[in-house]
């Protein structure tokens, strides 16, 4: 099942998509929220569609693509996550999760415009596979309890600013994660029955020119050891977002340039949709 959100900024629709056909789904939930998502959405949704309750969109076509999930409690990501990357970055492979927080308002929707900071010269792009919670994780037992806690999956863009993150960090990476809109988000969340995640084909292009190439295979810790592991410190809640780490191929690692104003980023992951945003100048969107 795939939940989506259509609709200017602040006022988007809650929908499920289903047969190639959008349905709105606010006459079972005012948003695809942690409410929602903590109730049940897909059995909800289910009845709603086989009863005949829930309308077609027709105009969905025209509508403005919003993240897919509201604005969540927090959004927590894992660093170098992919041994390729790692290297590229000047490091060897964790042995435990790094973990960074990316602030609620850098999710936007997955074809916004986004706004590279001022004074910024090294704009970055990542590719993520996103997890989306479903129900409280806190201290689980094991990696195997993860899966009940998982609401399903996103594309998502960890836009990062390299020299926030790394030359005045003072030792953390958030300055460099969590500018406006620094977290494109989308287009579905697509619950767990549709994907294999752990063998997704991930990919990223800057103007039609291939960068990053992998699958999620490639992970060095895995989606349940990450729920699980972030659950020991951190108390995730229905709708929070974690962001599970990048492939190699990104700007930081020197064998591409860095972003600029008018430059097209393009992403995708196999079976959760695809992103395009394109990069303002922060000088025309003060």
């Amino acid at each position: 099942m795939k939940f989506a959100r259509l609709g200017d900024p602040g006022s988007e629709i809650p929908v499920v998509i289903a047969e190639d056909r959008t349905y709105d789904l606010r006459s079972v939930t005012s948003d695809v929220n942690g409410d929602f998502l903590a109730a049940d959405p897909v059995g909800r949704t289910r009845a709603a569609l086989d009863s005949g309750a829930l309308p077609e969109l027709a105009d969905a076509d025209a509508r403005r693509i919003g993240s897919p999930i509201a604005r969540p409690s927090a959004v927590i990501c894992v660093g170098q996550n992919y041994a390729a990357h790692a290297r590229e970055s000047g490091a060897e492979p964790p042995t435990v999760p790094i973990l960074f927080l990316k602030t609620p308002n850098t999710v936007v929707g997955p074809d916004d415009a986004v706004t590279i900071p001022r004074g910024s010269e090294k704009t970055d792009w990542e590719v993520e596979l996103g997890i989306v919670i479903g129900s409280r994780a806190a201290y689980l037992d094991s990696p195997a309890d993860s899966a009940a806690h998982i609401a399903g999956y996103v594309v998502c863009n960890d836009v990062s600013e390299r020299a926030f993150q790394m030359e005045v960090s003072g030792g953390q990476w958030s300055k460099g994660k969590a500018s406006f809109g620094f977290n494109p988000t989308g287009p579905w969340l697509v619950t767990p029955d549709e994907v294999d995640v752990q063998n997704l084909r991930l990919r990223s292009f800057v103007n039609g020119e291939p960068r990053q190439d992998s699958n999620t295979n490639d992970m060095i810790f895995s989606v349940a050891e990450i729920v699980h592991h972030i659950s020991q410190y951190i108390t995730l809640e229905p709708g929070d977002l974690v962001l599970t780490g990048t492939p190699q191929g990104v700007a930081f690692g020197g064998k591409f340039p860095y972003l600029r104003a008018g430059d097209v980023v393009e992403i995708d992951i196999e079976g959760l949709g695809g992103q395009r945003q394109e990069f303002k100048a922060w000088e025309a969107q003060a």
